[in-house]
């Protein structure tokens, strides 16, 4: 994937998060948001998004890092 395509993944991804955020705690929407990468994204996707994770993911919100950390 390029730089490009990784960069849309956080976009996306942090949108996500934000729009599952409203009165819940940010376990209770990483929850949220690790069971709509389980069913709505490719496996493909959801690796680079934790490869990117353990690169630091310096654009990611706390909430996805949280969805995300789930998901190993």
């Amino acid at each position: 994937m390029s730089g490009t395509q990784i960069k849309n993944l956080v976009s996306m991804l942090n949108q996500i998060a934000n729009n599952n955020n409203y009165k819940k705690t940010d376990e209770e929407t990483a929850k949220i948001v690790a069971n709509h990468l389980q069913k709505f994204w490719a496996v493909s996707m959801r690796n680079k998004m934790t490869q990117y994770l353990a690169e630091d993911g310096p654009e990611l919100t706390n909430v996805s890092k949280l969805a995300l950390a789930q998901l190993k």
